[in-house]
């Protein structure tokens, strides 16, 4: 018998491919980072083929580490959501660099589509906002800007999918235009109570129904790899977007679990099984996967900027060498002598969907010192975490018993234990931080029988570390500090 699972996680700044054992945990790891392109102020891209590129060279090295593909008896493929992809079918070649789900371009667009009158048709069928941030608006861009490419997409000469969707294609061989429910919900173009595309929505975004991906459950057969490329060919059976995929590897996949990961951006799930539950407080409704990697719902609120708050100050202001000093500065001062930061970078995501609004260091002084500045900007995480925390008690009524946490922010022992502390429920830190990859090779693995179900993959897991929450900090006048200082830089204001 195989003695692996490989999970593909493709990010927005790096790739890693890990191997995962039938412990359920991964043995071997596998990480390259890939560019980013700016072309224009609150414009993301990236070059599609550098992600190909990357994914075959850490496929590599994994498959040789694990002793060829024999040994594997599955792959599963997470990835960056919204991020929007269109290529030809004949030579697989973008014909545009991807544009990626953190990029603004569309915003004009998506004012025009609120100004028609269209704003409530969208988030009633697809359970999203008309925000720059989703797939739907980037590719009619796509369309517009590049010649006759709306006519090809009409004979399905051109393609679109997210990353998922191209890194399937790629590995196939061409064989496999798919994507599963949790990646084509965050499309504009995905009804969720139908799970199919809408076609009234493709009309509107002038997006042809030919170019878009099958849909299929996050637990399925998703295709072959190329022989030419793995050496024999292994079956694709997981595919799921990132936050879903973490959501699954963390075990929340029934109604009630929750969990927040900690990566550029900062996401929180909650699972409301096979109840659709529309948000009125600012969040979304998605698509997210049961026990068995079949077809569920949750709500979800997005926020933009987290780690990549910590690259800023790495790379843009000079504060810190890197992540990990920012936790030694943040205890080396007893709170942020009342500096906020509201890193609205690109806007402000769940629950106030402000496109307009910028960032803001509110509160200096003249004491205000490097520490209190790294300090402020870990305790912002927390606020926006909390944030959406609110937002789902205020739709769902429910009072989280604890906070599973990932990703690489949540190795920082003290944004944890502040985020505990601001939330007053247990925050609950696995020895796996890598859940979303987690998530991918479990979907993968069940698929085949790797695993036979999720308890058994479960009862094998090591305990994870619990923050208790403290009743020491003044939380609730920190927090009224951070609505004020959010209350600043909104747009209008």
């Amino acid at each position: 018998m195989s003695r692996y699972v490989l999970a593909i996680d493709a990010g927005t700044t790096g790739v890693t491919v890990l191997c995962f054992e039938k412990n359920g945990l991964p043995s071997r790891h596998f990480y390259s980072e890939f560019p980013q392109y700016f072309p224009r102020p609150g414009w993301v891209e990236h070059d599609v083929e550098e992600i190909w590129q990357t994914v075959q060279k850490l496929l590599a090295e994994a498959l040789e580490a694990c002793g060829g593909a024999a040994e594997v008896a599955a792959i599963g493929i997470t990835n960056q959501r919204e991020t929007t992809v269109v290529w030809e079918r004949d030579t697989s070649r973008p014909i545009h660099r991807a544009i990626v789900w953190q990029c603004r371009r569309t915003m004009e667009r998506c004012q025009q589509l609120k100004a028609a009158g269209h704003e409530e048709r969208f988030k009633q069928a697809t359970g999203l906002v008309l925000d720059a941030y989703f797939s739907g608006t980037k590719l009619g861009w796509i369309l517009d800007q590049v010649d006759g490419s709306r006519a090809r997409a009409q004979t399905g000469e051109v393609l679109f999918g997210t990353i998922d969707s191209y890194l399937l294609w790629r590995l196939t061989g061409g064989g496999s235009h798919l994507t599963d429910h949790t990646n084509a919900s965050r499309t504009l173009l995905y009804n969720l109570e139908d799970r199919t595309w809408d076609p009234d929505l493709c009309e509107i975004l002038g997006v042809p129904l030919e170019m878009l991906p099958g849909v299929q459950a996050s637990s399925s057969h998703f295709g072959d790899t190329s022989a030419e490329i793995t050496g024999q060919a292994i079956p694709i059976t997981g595919m799921c977007g990132d936050q879903q995929s973490a959501l699954f590897g963390h075990g929340a996949v029934e109604a009630g679990g929750a969990k927040n990961t900690y990566g550029t951006g900062c996401f929180l799930l909650f699972h409301t099984g096979d109840e659709l539950k529309p948000s009125a407080s600012g969040l979304l409704t998605t698509m997210a996967c049961d026990a068995a990697g079949a077809p569920a719902y949750c709500q979800e609120g997005s926020v933009f900027v987290a780690g990549a708050l910590m690259q800023w100050l790495r790379d843009g202001l000079g504060v810190i060498s890197d992540a990990a000093e920012s936790e030694q500065l943040a205890r080396s001062v007893g709170d942020s002598g009342g500096v906020y930061i509201v890193p609205a970078f690109v806007g402000l995501g769940a629950p106030y969907w402000d496109m307009e609004a910028r960032g803001a260091i509110l509160g200096l002084t003249q004491g205000s010192g490097r520490a209190h500045v790294v300090r402020a900007a870990l305790e912002a995480v927390a606020y926006q975490t909390r944030d959406l925390l609110e937002a789902i008690r205020a739709d769902t009524g429910a009072s989280l018993s604890n906070l599973r946490v990932d990703g690489g922010m949540c190795r920082n022992d003290f944004l944890m234990q502040f985020q505990a502390d601001l939330l007053q429920v247990p925050v609950e830190r696995p020895v796996n931080v890598e859940v979303t990859a987690s998530g991918a090779a479990y979907l993968a693995g069940l698929q085949v029988g790797f695993w036979q179900n999720w308890g058994e993959i479960s009862a094998q897991l090591p305990a994870a570390r619990v923050f208790e929450p403290s009743n020491d900090v003044e939380t609730d006048h920190l927090y009224a500090g951070w609505k004020d200082a959010v209350a600043r830089v909104r747009s209008g204001n």
